[in-house]
């Protein structure tokens, strides 16, 4: 069995697309997954399994689907693709202010990124760093009005989910314990 992480978009958001984490646990189980944990209403849960990522992904969505009316974005990955961009965060500087650093897990790798328009939203302040599948996100004065942050998975073209560093270690701390 491999470890993976499954990272939710849009649920639990303003009263919208409501699934309820032990609800998720139970979803993930029936789809043989084991030892399953969740962290934060957001939709970030590690289980264990022998399936494909790619199939996990389409299946649990499909099953929340089905059983809740809405299907989210689910990108899962092996616990070894998830601590690789943990070791490669370009921005050690952040980890003292974990929610300035956020890490956008891309769907797949982007074919055509606007890196031109990047350049052209970030503040003086903002840093960022695209690798195949994340893109590092350094926002000392927070993500909430950068329109970077706003207009980013646009212009790379390919789906992505933000984590900012302290869910991202909060994530790792579950994987060390199931």
């Amino acid at each position: 069995m491999k470890t993976y992480i499954a990272l939710f978009r849009g649920i639990n958001v303003g009263g919208k697309n409501i699934l309820k984490m032990k609800d998720l646990v139970g979803l993930l189980e029936a789809l043989g997954a084991q030892n399953a944990k969740t962290y934060i209403q957001s939709g970030n849960a590690v289980f264990l399994s022998t399936e494909d990522p790619s199939w996990l992904s389409e299946q649990i969505s499909l099953a929340i689907q089905n059983r809740f009316g809405f299907a989210p974005h689910v990108l899962v990955m092996d616990q070894a693709e998830f601590e690789k961009a943990m070791r490669n965060n370009p921005y050690p500087e952040a980890m003292s202010n974990p929610s300035s650093l956020h890490l956008g897990f891309l769907a797949h790798p982007p074919e055509h990124p606007n890196l031109e328009g990047l350049e052209n939203l970030k503040s003086e302040s903002e840093q960022f760093n695209l690798t195949d599948r994340v893109f590092y996100l350094y926002a000392p004065e927070g993500v909430g009005r950068s329109k970077l942050a706003a207009n980013s998975e646009k212009l790379l073209g390919v789906p992505m989910t933000d984590r900012n560093w302290k869910t991202v270690c909060k994530i790792q701390a579950l994987i060390e314990v199931i």
